[in-house]
C-alpha cells in the first residue's frame, strides 16, 4: 500500500470530510490519529473499524482546536506513541453564517482560532518531526471560501482565505526538507458542518432550506452537485503520495467548477 507504515495525524475527522480523509489515508496503510468531538461510543466505534478493516493502528485524541495547549499536546502524544510523524492534516472547522453587523465577537474570536490558528499551531509543533525524517506531508483543507467570498460568513471566509497563505509560506520554507504543504479547497461537501450552513443560510435570508441548497449552495456550483467526501479523500492520498512530491504551495480547487466563473 502507498502509505504503509507512515502516521497520519487528521484534525476534525470524527465527522464529515475529516472522517472521509481518516479513512482513505488508513486504506493507504498510514495508521491515523483521530480528532474531534462528538459521542464516546460512536467515536470508540470508528477508532475500531479503521484499525480492523485496515490493519492500520488507530488511535483517537480529544483535543480541542480552539487551545493551543491541547494542539502541543496532541503532537506530543503522537509522537510518543509512534516514535514519528509524518502527515499533517489540518481539517478542523467550524462555521456561523450572519450579517457583519450581526455577527458575534466570539464567534469571530471562535472560528479564527479554529480554521486558521489551529492549522499554524499544529504546524508549528509537528513540521520538526516531519523534518526530523526527511520526509513529510502537510495537507490543509480549505474551502472555495479561501478564493472566493460569499455574504454572511465573514470569519469563515478570512479564516479560509488566510489558511491559503499559511500554506504557501510553510510550502517554501520546508522545501528543501522533502516536506510539501498543499492545500484543498473544496466547494459544498454535504456534511455535517454544511447542513449547519444550511439551516443558518435560511434564517439569515428568510427562505427554505430547499432554496438554499439549490438556489444558494448548489447555485454556486455550475454541477449543481454536492461535491462526494471521497474525492477530497482520494485527492488527500494522492497528495501524500510519491507522484506528487513536486507539487508544493498549490492551491487545489474541487468544487464543480464554482471558482472556475
Amino acid at each position: 500500500m502507498k502509505l504503509q507504515g507512515k502516521v497520519a495525524i487528521v484534525t476534525g475527522s470524527t465527522s464529515g470530510i475529516g472522517q472521509g480523509i481518516a479513512k482513505a489515508l488508513a486504506q493507504q496503510g498510514s495508521d491515523i490519529v483521530l480528532n474531534g468531538f462528538g459521542e464516546p461510543d460512536k467515536i470508540e466505534q470508528e477508532r475500531r473499524f479503521l484499525s480492523d478493516k485496515y490493519n492500520v493502528t488507530a488511535l483517537y485524541h480529544p483535543a480541542d482546536m480552539g487551545k493551543p495547549d491541547e494542539i502541543a499536546d496532541l503532537i506530543s502524544i503522537t509522537k510518543k506513541e509512534f516514535g514519528k510523524i509524518d502527515i499533517l492534516v489540518n481539517n478542523a472547522g467550524v462555521q456561523y453564517v450572519a450579517p457583519i453587523t450581526e455577527m458575534p465577537p466570539e464567534k469571530w474570536d471562535q472560528i479564527i482560532a479554529i480554521d486558521l490558528s489551529s492549522a499554524f499551531h499544529m504546524i508549528h509543533h509537528g513540521l520538526p518531526h516531519l523534518r526530523e525524517n526527511g520526509w513529510g506531508r502537510i495537507i490543509n483543507i480549505a474551502s472555495a471560501h479561501g478564493l472566493v467570498a460569499s455574504p454572511f460568513k465573514a470569519p469563515y471566509v478570512a479564516a479560509k482565505h488566510g489558511l491559503l497563505g499559511l500554506t504557501k509560506v510553510v510550502a517554501l520554507e520546508a522545501a528543501r526538507d522533502n516536506v510539501t504543504c498543499n492545500a484543498i479547497c473544496p466547494g459544498y461537501v454535504r456534511t455535517p458542518l454544511v447542513e449547519g450552513q444550511i439551516k443558518g443560510q435560511a434564517k439569515a435570508r428568510n427562505i427554505s432550506e430547499e432554496d438554499v441548497i439549490q438556489n444558494i449552495i448548489l447555485g454556486a456550483q455550475p454541477t449543481k452537485k454536492f461535491i462526494e467526501i471521497e474525492e477530497v479523500g482520494a485527492l488527500t492520498v494522492f497528495l501524500c503520495g510519491d507522484h506528487a512530491q513536486g507539487m508544493n504551495g498549490q492551491i487545489i480547487s474541487i468544487d464543480g467548477g464554482w471558482t472556475a466563473q
